[in-house]
């Protein structure tokens, strides 16, 4: 009778995987029509087996995190070529669940509470929070107006003796001098937490960002480079952290470690499922979300490619306006990931930023600033205990003068070749 049932259960499922392909496969692109048609900041970057793998999860009653969840891990470690890897919900919980580590009581040369961390001005708002959130100070600092990435020598002038780590971002994909932030950080005796957040495949003479620093983190959010619809990861390459980030992950309970036997045979009067030996929190992700990584991961390099021919193509094109734009272009011996396409408008252009963008909205091509900005503006910032190194004079200029619009696999060459069209159609009824 279980055969039976085993093999009604295995028809069903074949039965699904078919209809999951011919549901996909009757999606059909629209026609793209110049100045109607929108071209969105993302686009879908998932398929039928995406899709599939997750409903397999769903009607097995597996949803929480296993061996999927596992197994994406794995694959993505390899990717980006560090050994350890700790996937949670998001990729802002991946930036707390680092700092917290590295806050831990267990570590000897731990962050303490009013210690500080170095993070550039210009950024999202989740690599500064949780610097807040483990009792540390961020240390705002300029950045480079020609990569939006921390300025090493920014760095420099910001260390005082409370320093204890930098946070570096490779911004909108494109990866920081991290050869400079080591060197730094080794004279100083600084931990590096890379925020590869939107990073994806970016890379520094063939290595992957992410793999540098002592820890590093990744979002899977759906806009990004590759998705898990929300999710990211912890990296290192260092057992111990990644052991404790496994702990702190899910409660700060055994279950995950590697010497958990070990562990409970200390405290045997305690139900092993349920002895905890640390703080922690509830940042696991679901098996529906390890399931969309497992296959997301294998596309990745040609969503990057494409990113990468397209920006190629937009910078050849406008040059012809550089003049009145600064333009963006990958730097020798890096790979830039491109999480979109970032334009400044000069400040003597005789125009501002908000007419081009506004011009652009309206023939479909959507736009966002440069993330948050320069951060320091922020109003949230009034409520929050932090130090700016500087006058931030190029983050200021990025909030004023700076935005991006979308890149992606979405785009082809209609897309972006109407693009170009929206700037010359622009740039022609500039009065000079």
């Amino acid at each position: 009778m279980e055969i039976l049932y085993l093999t009604e259960q295995t028809e069903i499922l074949r039965e699904v995987e078919s209809l999951t392909r011919r549901y996909f496969a009757s999606r059909t692109k629209k026609s793209f029509i110049p100045g109607k048609t929108s071209i969105p900041l993302g686009t879908l970057s998932y398929d039928w087996e995406e899709a599939y793998e997750a409903i397999e999860s769903i009607l097995s009653t597996w949803v929480t995190m296993g061996k999927k969840v596992s197994d994406f891990e794995g694959k993505f470690a390899e990717y980006v070529g560090v050994p350890h890897s700790v996937m949670v919900n998001s990729g802002s919980s991946a930036n707390l669940l680092s700092l917290s580590v590295l806050t831990n009581p267990v570590l000897e040369n731990r962050i303490k509470s009013g210690d500080e961390v170095i993070t550039p001005a210009v950024t999202w708002v989740t690599t500064v929070y949780p610097i807040i959130d483990v009792g540390a100070v961020p240390v705002l600092v300029d950045v480079d107006l020609e990569t939006f990435n921390i300025s090493v020598e920014e760095i420099e002038k910001a260390i005082t003796k409370r320093t204890k780590a930098i946070m570096p971002v490779h911004l909108v994909g494109n990866p920081c001098d991290m050869k400079g932030v080591m060197e730094v950080a080794r004279r100083h005796n600084l931990f590096v937490i890379e925020d590869a957040c939107e990073a994806h495949g970016a890379e520094i003479d063939g290595q992957k960002v992410g793999s540098f620093g002592d820890l590093a983190t990744f979002s899977f959010f759906f806009t990004h480079h590759m998705t898990t619809i929300e999710g990211g990861m912890v990296m290192t390459g260092n057992a111990d952290y990644g052991e404790l980030a496994k702990t702190l992950r899910t409660f700060g309970w055994v279950r995950d470690m590697r010497n958990k036997d070990e562990v409970a045979e200390k405290h045997s009067d305690i139900d092993p499922r349920f002895l905890f030996v640390n703080t922690g929190y509830n940042f696991r992700p679901t098996e529906i979300q390890g399931a969309f990584g497992i296959h997301q991961i294998k596309k990745l390099d040609g969503f990057v490619e494409t990113r990468r021919s397209n920006a190629k193509f937009w910078t050849d094109s406008l040059r012809q306006f550089s003049d009145f734009l600064m333009l963006y272009q990958e730097r020798p011996g890096t790979k830039y990931a491109w999480y979109g396409y970032p334009i400044t408008v000069k400040p003597d252009a005789p125009f501002s930023r908000e007419e081009l963008r506004n011009f652009l909205g309206s023939k479909g091509l959507d736009t966002r600033p440069i993330f948050a900005g320069n951060i320091v503006e922020q109003p949230a910032m009034k409520l929050l205990k932090y130090r700016q190194s500087g006058d931030l004079p190029n983050a200021k200029t990025i909030q004023r003068q700076s935005f991006f619009f979308g890149n992606h696999q979405g785009i082809g060459v209609e897309e972006r070749e109407a693009v170009v069209d929206y700037f010359r159609e622009f740039m022609a009824g500039i009065k000079r």
